[in-house]
């Protein structure tokens, strides 16, 4: 395997938290096992890799599931950052999903280089990618900072699915005050992009992809996701309290941490 696609494999097994130290854990949801790093992320700070990821698989197991028809993806940051910057996509056909009957993809688009480097970089924006249509639309809160690599994770995309697509920067798209706030409006855009117009469109009018006059309020965004991942830590720690054996010392605590998956989804 080279050197680079080497490292950026690395950088998919550390979001799905396989070094992870029991300590560090805060919250494992079926595929993503949120850290204190990612908590913290998302309360003050740029957000890291793995609370886009959660945010992604969230809206996969608890939004998209109500839409068993939609043949829609969202790339996780870790597969976006191995199609950006590999040179041949097609060696990548083994570990991104298949895209044969996908009718869009979500793709957030980071604009670090340094494949040594996996939780690199210094901002987000969201590429909003319609294969039916052959359109790439880019939503950048600080534009145009990450219009080089959109374009180019667009024309990577272009290489994997083998067709044209045509490139549309969104210069209406919100705008953030500060240096930080990035990823939460990816997170919110993909949201609501997803929600209030892909998946609530009148297949018989024309989809509008403008965000005009559409506010992003970054700090209620903050505390949405917070909310998300507390409510389910909380529903974790109910589902161990209920399994925990009669056997198991009084004064004994797992250090792992509160689950929430496919194997206790009846619990």
């Amino acid at each position: 395997m080279p050197a680079t696609l080497s490292s950026m494999t690395d950088r998919v097994r550390r979001h799905f938290g396989d070094s992870l130290s029991p300590d560090d854990a805060y919250l494992s949801y079926h595929d993503v096992r949120l850290t204190k790093l990612d908590i913290d992320s998302i309360k003050y700070d740029w957000l890291t890799d793995n609370a886009i990821a959660f945010w992604q698989e969230y809206i996969e197991r608890e939004e998209l599931k109500s839409y068993p028809k939609a043949q829609i993806v969202l790339l996780r940051p870790s597969m976006a950052f191995m199609l950006m910057n590999t040179e041949n996509p097609k060696e990548l056909e083994d570990v991104l999903p298949h895209f044969d009957h996908t009718t869009h993809i979500f793709l957030p688009v980071n604009d670090n280089r340094d494949v040594t480097h996996g939780e690199g970089g210094s901002h987000w924006s969201l590429l909003l990618v319609s294969v039916i249509d052959g359109v790439a639309f880019h939503y950048d809160s600080m534009m145009p900072s990450n219009d080089r690599e959109a374009h180019n994770t667009a024309r990577k995309l272009e290489m994997l699915l083998g067709k044209h697509l045509r490139f549309i920067h969104m210069d209406d798209a919100p705008q953030q005050e500060n240096g930080m706030d990035c990823g939460v409006f990816v997170c919110v855009l993909m949201k609501h992009l997803l929600l209030k117009r892909l998946l609530k469109a009148d297949s018989s009018k024309k989809i509008s992809m403008s965000m005009k006059e559409q506010h992003i309020n970054a700090t209620d965004g903050r505390k949405t996701m917070m909310k998300l991942i507390d409510d389910r830590r909380k529903e974790g720690e109910r589902r161990r309290s209920r399994s925990v054996s009669p056997f198991r010392p009084k004064t004994a605590s797992s250090k792992s941490p509160p689950r929430i998956g496919e194997e206790n989804e009846k619990a």
